[in-house]
């Protein structure tokens, strides 16, 4: 359990998912106004994201635990490790921050502060692409855990920039960035409409590496 009061830890939260789809969205617009070469855009818009999280964990995560994400939240409530009675507020913090990202980016670029997406990111393969990202993001973070902390900054950095590039929905893998990027009609946007799916598939792949992870991870007893 974090030595921070709960206020400062929700902060962090808060902060954090803000940086974070900041980071998401303003390089999304950057590279798009910079190329129209659509896998250049992607390509910035993936290392900025990979190496924002690195920053972000490493300063975040002794304070908050750094989840920036409603799913990873309920992951670790789940498994006591975050008091239940503190998961709303964790959520409603990530979301909050998340949409302050987004707004902070659009001003940075001159863009109206919000405006709904109309990039159709929808259908059974964008779906179940969402559920393999978030099922490998908890995944990587529930093993890191497990075998060496420290790391864990590095490996989550990592995972979402491979990610980027093997899921046909470029891994959101996180409910609190997919509902902000709906507010951005930019290059990282998801229309409104579509975002109920997304944010499913997230819940269900990171419940679904809970289970999985669990049993990997369970410590043999003496007499295994």
């Amino acid at each position: 359990m974090s030595a921070y009061n709960f206020q400062r830890r929700v902060f962090a939260e808060a902060l954090g998912t803000c940086l974070l789809v900041a980071t998401v969205v303003g390089s999304g617009i950057m590279a798009d106004t910079l190329t129209d070469d659509v896998a250049l855009s992607l390509l910035g818009n993936t290392l900025a994201t990979g190496a924002i999280l690195v920053a972000l964990i490493t300063i975040f995560g002794p304070i908050s635990g750094a989840h920036f994400n409603p799913a990873v939240s309920l992951v670790f409530a789940l498994k006591r490790q975050l008091p239940r009675r503190e998961l709303a507020l964790y959520i409603v913090a990530q979301c909050l921050g998340g949409i302050a990202g987004t707004v902070a980016a659009h001003l940075m670029f001159d863009l109206a502060p919000v405006e709904a997406s109309l990039k159709v990111r929808t259908g059974g393969a964008q779906w179940f692409s969402e559920g393999v990202a978030t099922f490998g993001l908890v995944a990587v973070i529930l093993g890191g855990i497990r075998s060496d902390p420290k790391n864990v900054p590095w490996l989550v950095g990592l995972y979402i920039t491979a990610a980027y590039w093997f899921t046909a929905s470029t891994s959101f893998a996180n409910p609190a960035v997919a509902m902000a990027r709906s507010l951005t009609n930019t290059f990282s946007g998801i229309r409104p409409l579509d975002l109920p799916g997304f944010v499913l598939a997230e819940i269900v792949g990171a419940l679904c590496a809970l289970a999985l992870m669990n049993w990997l991870l369970r410590q043999p007893s003496a007499n295994a």
